[in-house]
């Protein structure tokens, strides 16, 4: 419905500027006033002076003349007889002739032309054409930016469907058979114009896996403006999660330099476990990329050799790989009034980059991409089979412990105003219990023991010393 109306807008948009660019040309042509425009100053005639010999003929002719002024007589020309009006025009005499008896010379006053204002100009309308241009580059862009998406979204899950297929036995969340499912090749969840969802189920060892594509905002125009600047890779995001005690305790990370960054300040497990960066040279992994690790023989047993033939290979498409037991998500700020420690989770979290800086690789290295997703299942097996020696388990346990006081610690004041607040809720409710109830005697003893309580907490503490019998 969106669509249709931005439509119309730039249908009526663009018929107003037409239609007022030919009006204004219909009124210049068929201007009313264009007789008066070639309007020439006719000389004014110098009235004629008829001498008489005799008196009585000049008082013939004024009485003639108060006749005629009294009757006033509109003709086509009257409109400018004040240009004749002596008062109007000081200094100009309008008579037969001046002192010397010359007649006077013609009048050089002239009537300027005026030009219409209004002119079918189209420099008067940039800003409705800048408008108009705007909007229909802004539609052409999301048309073509979703579409594009969706081929990708669509192109993808197809290469891998028959991969996901093999290892799980539910495709899509589509609330069917697994018979049904499978025959329909799953149902990818569009989340947005620009990221789309899988979910995964019926393997042994995880609970589920969904994958998600965050690809480039391409319907919009401004994010597209800033693939200029900044250019981005559309990524898959795959999560999956283990059943509890599937996997040993611990936090390893190992991702590129600027997904490194962003770990070890945002991400809370990270950052609280293993904040340390290591160049990935010192485990054989290639250049740009950094290990965070908690346990040190979880690493090396982690990134076996298939690992890094895999990091080697593709490692323009590898973003990050992270394994914990202690996942929370982002970090919490340091103000939370969260009172209870943050509910954890076992996962295995991979990132790959379905394109470079925005440019979507060929069929044949998107085909190529599919060791990865063999990868991932490699890892989960290996997850599961992996045992922490005694001392590894015993530095992890002693790593949690140590986080759990130091959170206990930072709540602590927090937690005891709480529970004074739930101790105080607890007596109004009592007491409000018995002031209901009509007997005196349980109104009274319940007045005496509060009494009691309170001298009590007003009372000054005193130590005891203990002291050995000799």
């Amino acid at each position: 419905m969106k669509l249709w109306l931005v439509v119309l807008h730039i249908i009526l948009v663009g018929t107003n500027l037409w239609v007022t660019a030919h009006f204004h040309e219909d009124v210049h042509e068929d201007n009313e006033f264009a007789e008066f425009e070639d309007f020439e100053e006719e000389k004014p005639k110098a009235p004629a002076v008829i001498e008489s010999e005799t008196d009585e003929f000049i008082e013939t002719e004024k009485d003639q003349t108060f006749e005629e002024d009294d009757v006033l007589v509109e003709d086509a020309d009257s409109e400018f007889d004040h240009f004749q009006d002596e008062e109007e025009f000081e200094g100009l005499d309008v008579g037969g002739g001046n002192a010397n008896g010359k007649p006077d010379e013609p009048s050089t006053l002239t009537i300027t032309k005026v030009p219409l204002h209004l002119r079918a100009r189209w420099d008067s309308f940039y800003l409705e054409i800048l408008m108009v241009a705007g909007l229909v580059v802004y539609f052409i862009n999301y048309i073509a930016g979703r579409s594009k998406n969706c081929r990708i979204a669509e192109s993808w899950f197809n290469d891998h469907n028959q991969l996901f297929t093999d290892n799980f036995s539910l495709v899509g969340d589509t609330g069917k058979s697994s018979e049904e499912s499978s025959d329909n090749g799953g149902t990818v969840v569009k989340e947005s114009e620009s990221q789309y969802s899988l979910y995964c189920s019926g393997r042994v060892g995880c609970d589920s896996m969904l994958i998600e594509l965050k690809l480039i905002k391409r319907q919009d125009l401004v994010a597209v403006l800033a693939q200029i600047v900044r250019p981005q890779n559309d990524q898959a995001q795959i999560r999956i999660e283990f059943s509890k005690d599937e996997t040993d305790n611990f936090v390893l990370a190992v991702a590129s330099k600027k997904t490194a960054m962003h770990f070890t300040k945002d991400v809370a497990d990270i950052s609280v476990y293993c904040p340390e960066k290591r160049p990935g040279e010192k485990f054989n992994l290639p250049s740009g990329f950094y290990v965070m690790s908690e346990i040190a023989e979880a690493t090396f047993t982690v990134l076996d050799t298939r690992v890094i033939q895999a990091f080697t290979k593709y490692a323009q498409y590898i973003d990050y790989i992270h394994v914990s037991d202690q996942f929370s998500g982002a970090k919490q700020q340091e103000d939370s009034s969260q009172l209870t420690m943050p509910e954890v989770k076992r996962v295995l979290l991979i990132g790959l980059n379905i394109s470079i800086k925005g440019r979507i690789q060929s069929a044949e290295m998107q085909e190529r991409m599919r060791p990865l997703l063999h990868l991932t299942f490699h890892l989960l097996d290996k997850l599961r089979r992996f045992k922490l020696s005694k001392e590894g388990r015993s530095k992890s346990d002693k790593n949690r412990q140590r986080v759990e006081e130091a959170f206990l610690k930072t709540t602590h004041a927090a937690r005891a105003e709480a529970a004074a607040q739930r101790r105080e809720e607890r007596r109004r409710q009592e007491k409000e219990r018995i002031l209901q109830e009509e007997d005196p005697d349980k109104q009274r003893k319940w007045e005496e023991k509060e009494q009691k309580r309170l001298a009590k907490k007003r009372a000054p503490r005193m130590k005891q010393l203990k002291v050995k019998a000799l």
